[in-house]
Order: C-alpha cells, then structure tokens, then sequence
C-alpha cells in the first residue's frame, strides 16, 4: 500500500524571531507546492501523519532552502519542538515521478547497480551538504554514494533499480 502523504519538505530550524522555519526542500517543484494556502501535514518516513496540518501563510525561496511561515504560528518557540519533522502533501496533489525518477521513500531498498554488477541494496538516503548520498550495503559494509548525476546514470523506479557509474575507488572506500 502506497504513502497517503509524500514528504515535501524537511524542517530545518526556526528563522528569526517571527516564526519563520527554514525546510529542506524534499521536491521538484518547491514553486508549485509551497505556496500560500497549502496545508502541510507532519508525516512519518512511511509517510502516515502524525499531526496536524500547517497552512502556509507566507513562503520565498532562501538560498537553497525555503522559508515557510504558518498561520498561527507567531514565534520561533513552537518551531523549536519540530526537530527535523518531515512535511507531506497528500499524494494525490503531486504530479507523479516519471520511471527514470523515485520518491525519496522508494529510494531504500532499491539495488545498485555498476556495470552491469549488483553492488549492493540502499539502506537509506542521507543529507549532506553537497546533497543527498545513498547509504549503500554491500555485504554488510556501508559506502555512500552521491545520489547525483554523473554518478547516477539511470533510474529505473519501476524495477527499483539504480545504475551508477562510480569514479575509480569510490566502491573501494
């Protein structure tokens, strides 16, 4: 059974003093989802809710982050209890990835794959300050993976399948 809710974005930290949160931004098309009106709604990793929905009050776009202010949320105390909270949207309300993309709660699971060999299974995705890394298994011993072109070569959601083009050594790490 599929998530109810996608994650969209993952709150970061309060922003000033005015309750403003800075979020990670967990989507293609931070333009089209964040914006006034919205709700957002606390989700797990399954993507099952946990609490209640927040309606965007005011949203910008900031460095690579975004800035999100919630209606009735006036100061930056509230804010300080979220601690890294994933936020969702209903599924239904996202344009669906093509095959040669995944929802980032697809991602564990999936096979790696370098010319033509299994490398391992994903165990999770990581956040790092170049971006997203995938946490590898390979017979029991992790190695991490930029989850980023020319890296990634192709992506077959359908077939749950990750083909990657390592430079030299990265599989040896």
């Amino acid at each position: 059974m599929e998530a109810a809710y996608l994650a969209v974005a993952r709150f970061r930290k309060p922003h000033g003093l005015k309750g403003e949160a800075v979020c990670w931004v967990l989507t293609d098309e931070p333009e089209r989802v964040f914006t006034v009106g919205r709700l957002l709604t606390p989700v797990d990793e399954n993507g099952d809710r946990i609490g209640e929905p927040v309606e965007i009050e005011q949203e910008r776009s900031y460095h690579r982050s975004w800035l999100l202010k919630f209606r009735g949320i006036a100061d930056r105390s509230e804010l300080e209890l979220w601690d890294q909270i994933l936020l969702g949207v209903p599924r239904e309300e996202l344009t669906p990835p093509h095959n040669e993309q995944m929802y980032e709660h697809e991602v564990p699971g999936a096979t790696v794959v370098a010319n033509g060999e299994v490398v391992g299974e994903v165990s999770r995705l990581l956040d790092g300050a170049g971006g997203q890394l995938l946490v590898v298994d390979v017979n029991g011993r992790e190695i991490l993976v930029p989850f980023s072109k020319p890296i990634v070569v192709r992506i077959d959601r359908a077939a749950r399948r990750i083909e990657i083009d390592p430079p030299e050594g990265l599989l040896e790490l």
